[in-house]
């Protein structure tokens, strides 16, 4: 049997996170140049992002005594972003701008870049409308990255159980071994 509680918070590595970072650090960016600092939207946008970030990390320290928690937590960061995706998509409607199709080839030149290698440098002296669909190519990729992790976490839970499970058959053979 395994150890009753796992290895767990490994959330730096996961490429969710790593995304989930960019598209806070840019939206934080963003907001600040774009949007008014003492308007509701600014707020809403930059919590947005930084529930994405903070639940992925939450969720997967919590993985070593509930499956479930980290499950609920990883749709949490999934849905903040899909939140903070809308924001991003109704600034460019609300002012006629252009948002990219996936294949547009900025598009996929965003989605080619691995987040060890996105910098500041993406984001800064870039217009509005090219900054926004930058994020949202971002924020697409992020909640992709979710939607598997998330296929993983069930299939985990199905094939090894959770927490309570691991208590009882170590219970059980601590009572056996007596």
């Amino acid at each position: 049997m395994s150890e009753l509680i796992p290895k767990h918070g490994g959330f730096r590595n996961l490429r969710s996170f790593q995304v989930a970072q960019q598209v806070y650090d840019g939206t934080v960016y963003f907001c600040n140049r774009f949007i008014d600092k003492r308007s509701r939207t600014h707020d809403q946008m930059v919590q947005a992002a930084r529930s994405g970030v903070q639940n992925i990390a939450e969720g997967s320290l919590a993985s070593a005594t509930s499956k479930k928690m980290e499950l609920k937590l990883t749709g949490v960061a999934r849905a903040s972003l899909g939140e903070l995706l809308l924001d991003y998509e109704d600034y460019l409607r609300q002012r006629g701008m252009e948002q990219w199709t996936k294949d547009h080839p900025k598009a996929q030149k965003v989605r080619a870049a691995r987040p060890q290698t996105v910098n500041w440098q993406l984001f800064e002296d870039r217009s509005d409308a090219e900054l926004a669909n930058i994020m949202i190519c971002l924020i697409n990729q992020a909640s992709y990255l979710l939607w598997k992790q998330m296929q993983r976490l069930e299939q985990d839970f199905l094939n090894e159980g959770g927490f309570t499970e691991r208590m009882y058959h170590a219970r059980k053979q601590a009572r056996d071994k007596q």
